[in-house]
């Protein structure tokens, strides 16, 4: 059976192309119900009954279908979604303590990146998603929790290795005419993909920018997240500051603390060195502790994994605001199902 046309995640032009001959106002409308959270053709009252069964019968409204939900007493939803091609991918809708609810969007079935503490990365890589299937993420999510306000491209995948589709996919959730988040209610999180980087500085879209940096010390960081090897920290700080300049934004340096591994006086030390070296060329940065959420057999250096110690984080947090670097701490929601950072991909079952 041939897989039919997606129309969710399409500008109303783009819309009005795959309809045809139907006349302009008619994408108009399928365009506002699509962003105001319609389930099926049949809820879009104000088109004639006729189109609505044309467009069942030609078109699908989003790409996938949610194939499971899963609930944390905290709030925190993780659904899976499955594509077209089988493959299941997973989205969450994070709360904070203000009550915000955030998006938390995959880019990639998998990840090419292997960090050896996240479970993403130890399921290998499929494919890059394309703009229906990111955009589909969120209004799926978003019918779960109209609520949703913020988006963090900080799912399964490496955001900056499927760019040109995740611009597309932001242009439509951005779009003053329909979904209207703004981009400063966005946020970005890379492994540090030098070009990457360098490409959203140049080309947008201007959003904000959090590098998951995990460990300073370069030698640790490369064997903590192999898929650095190929993108020098000094390379990626030159070009995390150019983002900088250009788009006058604080970073974010996300560091995921691992008990025993990445907590020491010395990581402290090139993590405050990393920020400030070179007295010209200092980064605007916030550091976002994150102790490592628990996923079962991962390990490193033949030793599992574990969570830092409370005194290792405090210790840790010290070190680095007695240097005046500003601090804040993350706390792990979601971990009763596998929704947390680091634990996506346990109901995927990507080979």
């Amino acid at each position: 059976m041939a897989i039919k046309p997606v129309l969710a995640g399409h500008a109303p032009g783009e819309i009005l192309e795959l309809l045809g001959s139907y006349p302009p106002f008619r994408s108009k409308q399928i365009y506002k119900w699509i962003c105001s959270g319609a389930a099926s053709f049949d809820e879009m009252s104000n088109l004639p009954v006729t189109l609505r069964k044309e467009l069942s019968a030609s078109f699908s409204l989003l790409s996938g279908e949610v194939s499971s939900e899963l609930s944390d007493p905290d709030g925190t939803v993780k659904l899976g979604i499955k594509l077209e091609d089988g493959i299941i991918i997973e989205a969450v809708i994070l709360g904070d303590t203000e009550g915000r609810k955030t998006a938390c969007l995959s880019t990639q079935a998998g990840c090419p990146m292997g960090c050896v503490f996240c479970k993403t990365g130890k399921l290998g890589y499929r494919r890059n998603l394309t703009s229906l299937e990111i955009a589909g993420q969120f209004l799926y999510l978003r019918r779960r929790d109209p609520e949703i306000s913020h988006i963090v491209i900080m799912g399964m995948g490496e955001p900056l290795l499927n760019l040109n589709e995740l611009r597309k996919a932001l242009d439509f959730m951005m779009d003053s005419g329909g979904l209207n988040i703004s981009k400063r209610r966005i946020t970005l999180s890379t492994c540090g993909i030098e070009k990457g980087i360098h490409d959203l500085t140049e080309n947008g879209p201007d959003i904000r920018l959090a590098l998951s940096l995990t460990s300073a010390r370069y030698a640790l960081r490369e064997k903590l997240m192999p898929g650095s090897r190929v993108n020098p920290l000094s390379a990626v700080r030159e070009a995390l500051l150019a983002y900088q300049e250009k788009r006058k934004r604080r970073i974010t340096l996300e560091m995921v603390l691992l008990g025993g591994i990445n907590t020491g006086a010395p990581d402290a030390d090139a993590l405050v060195d990393f920020i400030h070296a070179g007295s010209d060329a200092s980064l605007d940065a916030i550091i976002n502790l994150i102790p490592w959420n628990p996923v079962e057999g991962l390990e490193f250096e033949g030793m599992p994994l574990k969570k830092p110690t409370t005194q290792e984080i405090t210790a840790f947090t010290a070190a680095l605001e007695s240097r005046g670097i500003k601090v804040t701490r993350r706390y792990g929601k979601g971990l009763s199902i596998s929704g947390a950072c680091g634990q996506l991909g346990v109901i995927s079952g990507i080979a």
